[in-house]
C-alpha cells in the first residue's frame, strides 16, 4: 500500500538522513510497517531547537510544500500564492496514493483537508491531535478543518482519528488514542506512602500555554500549609527565566528543581518515583504525559481540557483543576492527608493507563489500514 502523509511537522534532510519530530518518528515506524510511506510537507534546514530524531525507513517520495503564515499583510498575498502551488502538489501527491493520511491541525493539514475533496474513493484517515471539544477556543482555521472533517458530504471515505469521546458526532468521528509504552514495560508499581516526602513532576514544554507557574504556585501553597513536598520540573522553553526568578524571589529552591530537557528513561524514572503529575494546560489533544504518569501509578492533576475529564473519569482517577488556586490547593492538600483516597485513585489510574499500550496502538493502526 502507498501511503500519503500530509503533515505541518517538517523534515529536515543531513547527510542523505531524514529526521523529523521525535514522537512523530516513533508513530510513523509503526504506519511503516503496513504501508510505504510518502511524505508531504514543508523541509527545514536546521533543527530550530525541534527534539528530532532519524527516520529509521526509507521514504518512498517526499513533495516539497512551501510554508506559509498570516500574520502580516505582506505575508498574506505570500500565504495565498503558496496555499495554491501546495494544493496542486498535493493533488498531485494524491493520485498517485493508495491511502490518504492527514495530521491535523495545522496550515498544511487544512490544504490537505481541501484537496482530499477531490478523491472521494480513497480510503483516507485524519489523526486530529488538537482538541476536538467544540466548545473549546480555538483559532479559525482549526475550526474550520473540523467542519471539513465531519462533513461526510465533502470528506468520504475517512476515519477520523480524534482524542476522547464527544456527543452528536458524525459517522465518521472515532475516538482514538496515543501510546508510549509497550505490553513489556508493564513492570510492578511502586506503592508510595504519604508519610514522606510527597514528590510533583511536571514535563513538558515551560511554555505560557502549559503554565508551569501556576502548577509552581500551588505547590507553594502547600509547603507553606506544612506538607513535606518537592516538585521537579523537566523541560526547557520561554518560562524558565520567569520560574527560576520566582523560585529566587520566594526562596524556594530547597523544593523546586529545574532539570531542564532529559531523556525517556530519566522522566519515567521520575514518573515511577513521584506521587503527583502537574499539568495545569490551557490545550491538549491526548496529553502523553498524563496517560504516563498514569501508567506508573502517578495520580495526575490536570486541567480539565479536552478528554482529559475523559481520561481521569471525571476525578476518579486523579483531581481536575479548577484553576482556581486557593480551591485547587485545598483539593491536592485534602488527598495528601487521606492516604486511602490517594491509593485508590492511583490504582485506577494505573489499571485504565495500561489498556494503552503501543501493542494495542500497533493492532488499531493495522485494522485502519487494512480496512
Amino acid at each position: 500500500m502507498k501511503l500519503l502523509v500530509v503533515s505541518s511537522a517538517p523534515l529536515i534532510f543531513r547527510d542523505n538522513k531524514a529526521y523529523a519530530y521525535s514522537p512523530y518518528v516513533n508513530e510513523m515506524a509503526i504506519w511503516q510497517k503496513y504501508a510505504q510511506i510518502s511524505f508531504a510537507c514543508v523541509e527545514w534546514k536546521d533543527t530550530n531547537g525541534l527534539l528530532v530524531s532519524e527516520i529509521p525507513f526509507e521514504i518512498e517520495k517526499f513533495y516539497a510544500l512551501s510554508d506559509f503564515n498570516i500574520k502580516s499583510k505582506k505575508n498574506l498575498f505570500k500565504a495565498i500564492y503558496n496555499s495554491i502551488l501546495n494544493i496542486f502538489v498535493l493533488i498531485k501527491a494524491m493520485k498517485s496514493a493508495d491511502h490518504i493520511h492527514l495530521r491535523c491541525p495545522g496550515n498544511m493539514a487544512l490544504l490537505g483537508c481541501i484537496a482530499q475533496i477531490f478523491f472521494p474513493s480513497k480510503t483516507k484517515t485524519a489523526k486530529y491531535a488538537g482538541n476536538w471539544d467544540s466548545k473549546s477556543k480555538q483559532p479559525f482555521s482549526y475550526r474550520l478543518q473540523k467542519k471539513i472533517l465531519s462533513n461526510t458530504f465533502l470528506t468520504k471515505n475517512m476515519q477520523v482519528l480524534v482524542y476522547g469521546e464527544w456527543t452528536n458526532q458524525t459517522k465518521n468521528i472515532k475516538p482514538f488514542f496515543t501510546a508510549t509504552y509497550r505490553e513489556t514495560d508493564k513492570a510492578p508499581v511502586t506503592k508510595r506512602n504519604l508519610k514522606d516526602e510527597i514528590k510533583f513532576v511536571f514535563a513538558g514544554t515551560l511554555s505560557q500555554g502549559k503554565r508551569p507557574i501556576y502548577a509552581l504556585k500551588l505547590v507553594e501553597i502547600l509547603h507553606k500549609r506544612g506538607s513535606n513536598v518537592h516538585f521537579d520540573l523537566y523541560g526547557e522553553g520561554i518560562e524558565r527565566k520567569k520560574l527560576e526568578e520566582y523560585i529566587s524571589e520566594n526562596n524556594l529552591s530547597e523544593i523546586i528543581t529545574l532539570h531542564g530537557n532529559q531523556n525517556e528513561l530519566t522522566v519515567r524514572n521520575a514518573y515511577q518515583k513521584a506521587h503527583f503529575l502537574m499539568l495545569p494546560s490551557q490545550s491538549e489533544g491526548w496529553p502523553k504525559v498524563v496517560a504516563e504518569a498514569m501508567f506508573w501509578g502517578c495520580v495526575p492533576i490536570s486541567s480539565a481540557v479536552s478528554c482529559v475529564p475523559n481520561m481521569l473519569d471525571s476525578g476518579n482517577r486523579g483531581i481536575l483543576l479548577s484553576m482556581e488556586i486557593e480551591k485547587d490547593a485545598e483539593e491536592v492538600y485534602k488527598l495528601l492527608n487521606n492516604e486511602e483516597a490517594y491509593f485508590e485513585k492511583s490504582l485506577k489510574a494505573e489499571n485504565w493507563s495500561r489498556n494503552y499500550t503501543l501493542d494495542t496502538f500497533e493492532s488499531e493502526i493495522k485494522k485502519l489500514l487494512q480496512s
